[in-house]
């Protein structure tokens, strides 16, 4: 399975390129398209009626401002959607955060930070990996990953501490 990605604007590209290689680096299909919930209205439910069948298994949407792009697209498919608040704008994003996370019952839509494009392509693939078991080793193995440089950086401050007591000992 694959991920569709799907972006208000050209604005909303640099966001996007992280989630790009994200997916890329645990070798995840995906199609990026820039689709208006607005300007380009029909198109952008066509694709997401049609996503499914072509073979895609969540749809990331990017969008800043008012930022009814993930709204539209779950509005149009049964397939998860996660949406990327996108900064910008006299709110510097605000307006995105709570248009994509405040939709109505029944159209759910997952939300990340605001630029979370690297996280929306980790729950992208947490998604995708309960039906491919080479996936979830794949992320198991990034988490560890995680864990070892945090441990690395924890064993370099120790090692730099040694010795260093406070005015209590």
């Amino acid at each position: 399975m694959k991920v569709a990605l799907i972006l208000g604007s050209a604005s909303d590209l640099p966001v996007a390129e992280k989630a790009f290689e994200m997916l890329a680096a645990f070798g995840i299909g995906y199609e990026a398209r820039i689709l208006s919930a607005h300007r380009t209205a029909d198109a952008t439910a066509d694709f997401c009626r049609n996503a499914r069948e072509r073979g895609f298994g969540v749809i990331i949407a990017f969008a800043g401002m008012a930022a009814h792009l993930a709204g539209a697209a779950a509005a149009h498919t049964t397939l998860p959607v996660i949406g990327v608040p996108c900064r910008g704008g006299v709110l510097d994003g605000l307006d995105a955060l709570l248009s994509t996370t405040q939709m109505p019952s029944g159209v759910p839509v997952a939300a990340v930070a605001l630029n979370g494009g690297v996280n929306a392509a980790l729950l992208a693939a947490r998604i995708l990996s309960l039906s491919d078991s080479r996936l979830a080793v794949k992320l198991a193995d990034y988490k560890q990953r995680l864990a070892d440089e945090v441990f690395e950086k924890d064993a370099e401050l120790q090692a730099q501490n040694t010795g260093r007591q406070g005015p209590d000992q």
